[in-house]
C-alpha cells in the first residue's frame, strides 16, 4: 500500500498526498518488513489537513494579537506606576515650550498634547483596571493561538466568541472614521467568524460536532488510503514479452 517494487526500483508512497517517489532499494535494510499498521502514525490528509492549515493561520493572527496586547498591557502598568514622575516631566516640558514660544502651545481639543493631557487625567486606579483588562484579553488570545494550533474544538468556540464580541465595536469605529487598517481588520474578523460558524459547524450548525467528526473520520485513517490506492499492475504474460535482440 505504501511501498512497491518495479523495474529494480522501489516506489514509496506519501500517505499525506498520495505521491509516489522512486528510489533504489536500500543495500542494507535495518528491518526485514515494514511495521504493522498499528505502529504507523498516519498524517492528516484531505479536508482535515486543509482545515488544520486554516486554523493555524488564524492561530498566527491570534498570536499577533497576544503579543501586541501584552506589550500594551505592560506599557499601561509601567505608565501607571510612574504616572506622577511622567506628569511632572510633561508639565515641565509644556511650561518650557510656552516660555520659549511666548504663549500657549496648544489649547485646542485635539492633537497629541490634548490626548496626553487626557491620559494624565486618568486616575491610577482606572489605569490599573485598564491594564488588567488588556492583560486578560491577551491571555484569551494566547489560549486561542495554542488551542487552534493544536486543532482543539474548545479553541474554535473561544475564538468565535472573542472575535464576534468586537465586530460591532469595529463597525462603530468605521462610522466615525474610515481607514484601510480598520477595514482590513473588520474583513479578517468577519471572515474568521463566518468560517468557524459554517465550516467548523459551531453551535450545531450543519449537523454540529457530530457531522464534523463523521466527516473527519471519513478522510482520516486507513480507509481513505485504501480507497485511493491504485490496483497493482499484473506482470505481462511471457507470450507478450519482447523477443531477445
Amino acid at each position: 500500500m505504501f511501498a512497491r517494487e518495479s523495474g529494480g526500483l522501489r516506489w514509496y508512497r506519501c500517505l499525506r498526498c498520495d505521491s509516489w517517489v522512486a528510489l533504489s532499494p536500500p543495500s542494507q535494510p535495518a528491518v526485514q518488513y515494514p511495521p504493522p499498521r498499528e505502529e504507523i502514525s498516519l498524517p492528516l490528509r484531505g479536508r482535515p489537513l486543509r482545515e488544520r492549515y486554516i486554523l493555524r493561520l488564524i492561530a498566527i493572527d491570534r498570536l499577533t494579537h497576544f503579543l501586541v496586547l501584552s506589550a500594551l498591557a505592560a506599557a499601561v502598568f509601567l505608565f501607571a506606576s510612574n504616572k506622577a514622575a511622567l506628569n511632572a516631566d510633561f508639565t515641565r516640558i509644556l511650561q518650557d515650550l510656552q516660555g520659549g514660544l511666548g504663549g500657549p502651545v496648544d489649547d485646542s481639543n485635539h492633537g497629541i498634547v490634548y490626548d496626553l493631557r487626557r491620559l494624565f487625567a486618568v486616575s491610577i486606579t482606572n489605569l490599573y483596571l485598564a491594564g488588567t483588562a488588556i492583560a486578560a484579553y491577551a491571555v484569551i488570545e494566547g489560549a486561542d493561538a495554542i488551542g487552534l494550533w493544536q486543532g482543539r474544538r474548545w479553541a474554535e468556540y473561544l475564538t468565535f466568541i472573542a472575535t464576534v464580541v468586537f465586530v460591532p465595536y469595529e463597525v462603530y469605529e468605521l462610522t466615525k472614521s474610515i481607514s484601510a487598517l480598520k477595514i482590513v481588520a473588520l474583513v479578517i474578523n468577519v471572515a474568521i467568524v463566518a468560517y468557524l460558524l459554517v465550516a467548523k459547524r459551531l453551535f450545531g450548525l450543519r449537523g454540529g460536532g457530530q457531522a464534523e467528526r463523521a466527516e473527519y473520520d471519513s478522510d482520516t485513517g486507513w480507509a481513505p488510503i485504501e480507497r485511493a490506492t491504485p490496483a497493482p499492475q499484473a506482470p505481462a504474460p511471457a507470450s507478450q514479452a519482447e523477443p531477445p535482440a
